[in-house]
């Protein structure tokens, strides 16, 4: 029997029998009105294949991409897949010490970047890089133009390569919240396995035109295919700004988009926010960290039942749980807090320190088996073998699950706070907060204590033209948790720092808490 015979398609396979279909529909949108088909963007990307190829760009190359959203990160992105490339990416936001540490660490051959935002930086890089070619999205010398050069080729029929299973995809990167930025290893596999639970479990409009303004170096970029193969459109917006995002919208009666819980805050509380029709909207996604279930209300009452939450990490990218669009009961707060229920793609388990599972309403660690699990961190057996202790992925998130098998997620295991002998979530604590009508968005710290180990301390951003008193917030708190959970300090902040990744920056909030006077 042949080998082929019952092999599986993944990725590249896919994006080209995709491409290959409906050349004529309308696939991008680009802000200065013109749109690019379907059998447009497959030319562009043949342009890019080659373009790449003639550089000696192939099979396991490492490409690092450092752009803001432009539609030539998708084609590079393409392009790279076609290759048999290992990409790279490089966040937007990201500081130059941790663009470094990527490019060193991973050892990127090849570093695609935006030339009108980032030639500095990528200037910076290439000392620290010197082995690493340079490519760029317009001119920036002695950068290789990569537009221009990708415009130098005749467009050639797409061929798919030859990939495994284990073959890497991506060299990804942890947010770093709790040290250096870890390497991770995603395979063919993980790839595959993402692809078809987005298709099979996300809820996507028919056809989805899909508003993009979260970075397409990171989750952006994974709604492309899936959006293809739908059957739907794209608009990108070079990131996201509210009223861009709300005017997009209107314009374009788009009906899809991703959001991470900040930039939905963002929208909230916009002072033009009443100014747009945002009707035309009939899914956003949102994940990447907690969402405060008061803010979700809100959100659901403002914009419409429209919210499907994924989550995942980048050890098991977007697809482990979902909650549905009709599982979202804004009567039931504690409904509103859950992550969903876990896709049957995958194993789901809840265990405790002895990797034994946790029964309903206990706390425990979610632990994840099956397709969608990263391959492992690159070059790090021990950290990898801690990762995976008894054959799970271990996410480090603690979650209770409720006889409906929904799971709520009460925090990360590390940054659990431990005050005077109790354990304390401090999820639960901000979602408390974010239900006083003066609140905006709060994090919740643990700082060093003499007395009690850890004191709670409360970071809190308030609504525009709001006020409320620190003791009122933690008598909120202490009615709610007892008064041994009540934040003993309550400082108002301007804006609460992010990661990369749009997760509040807790490591940035200790260690700038723990050396200030309490």
């Amino acid at each position: 029997m042949h080998p082929d015979l019952h092999r599986p398609l993944y990725v590249p396979e896919l994006l080209v029998n995709a491409l290959n279909q409906t050349p004529d529909r309308p696939l991008l949108h680009l802000l200065d009105g013109r749109s690019l088909s379907v059998g447009e963007v497959r030319e562009a990307s043949s342009r890019y294949v080659q373009a790449l190829r003639s550089l000696g760009v192939g099979r396991g190359t490492r490409v690092g991409l450092l752009s803001s959203n432009r539609p030539e990160v998708l084609l590079a992105n393409n392009a790279v897949q076609l290759l048999a490339a290992v990409y790279v990416p490089l966040h937007p936001l990201g500081g130059l010490a941790d663009h470094a540490h990527v490019i060193t660490d991973a050892q990127v051959d090849v570093l695609i970047f935006d030339a009108q935002r980032y030639g500095q930086r990528a200037a910076e890089l290439a000392q620290q890089a010197p082995q690493m070619r340079l490519l760029s999205f317009g001119a920036s010398p002695p950068a290789i133009d990569l537009c221009a050069l990708a415009d130098g080729f005749a467009p050639r029929p797409l061929l798919a390569p030859q990939v495994q299973a284990t073959d890497w995809i991506r060299l990804g990167y942890s947010g770093g919240t709790t040290g250096k930025p870890k390497s991770l290893a995603s395979s063919q596999r993980t790839g595959l396995a993402t692809v078809s639970i987005m298709m099979a479990e996300w809820e996507w409009p028919s056809p989805p035109r899909v508003l993009s303004c979260t970075p397409l170096s990171h989750a952006g970029a994974a709604m492309f295919l899936p959006t293809l193969m739908r059957g739907g459109s794209m608009l990108v917006l070079p990131g996201f700004e509210p009223v861009a995002v709300m005017q997009a919208i209107q314009d374009h009666r788009l009906n899809c988009m991703m959001l991470v819980p900040t930039m939905i805050y963002a929208l909230l509380d916009h002072p033009r926010f009443g100014e747009f029709d945002l009707s035309s909207l009939e899914t956003v996604f949102y994940g990447a960290s907690a969402i405060a279930p008061a803010r979700l209300k809100e959100a659901i009452e403002k914009i419409g039942p429209v919210f499907s939450q994924f989550y995942g990490q980048a050890e098991a990218p977007m697809c482990v749980t979902v909650l549905r669009k009709a599982e979202h009961d804004v009567n039931d707060l504690r409904r509103l807090a859950s992550c969903g229920r876990p896709v049957p793609w995958v194993q789901v388990a809840l265990l405790d320190a002895d990797h034994q599972p946790v029964p309903d309403g206990e706390p425990g660690e979610i632990c994840v088996r099956g397709p969608l699990v990263m391959d492992g961190y690159r070059d790090n057996p021990e950290l990898s073998a801690q990762a995976f202790a008894g054959g799970w992925l271990h996410s480090g998130d603690v979650a209770v699950r409720d006889p409906g098998g929904f799971l709520r997620i009460v925090d990360r295991v590390k940054d659990m706070i431990v005050s005077g002998g109790f354990n304390i979530y401090p999820r639960e604590l901000e979602d408390i907060l974010c239900e006083h009508p003066a609140v905006s968005q709060a994090a919740v710290i643990g700082v060093p204590h003499a007395k009690w180990g850890e004191a709670v301390t409360a970071l809190v951003v308030l609504r525009s033209g709001q006020s409320v008193s620190g003791d009122e917030l933690s008598a909120l708190v202490a009615a709610r948790k007892g008064a041994f959970q009540a934040p003993k300090r309550v400082e108002f902040l301007d804006s609460i720092p992010q990661t990369a990744v749009g997760k509040p920056d807790k490591k940035a909030l200790r260690a700038r808490y723990a050396v200030s006077p309490a």
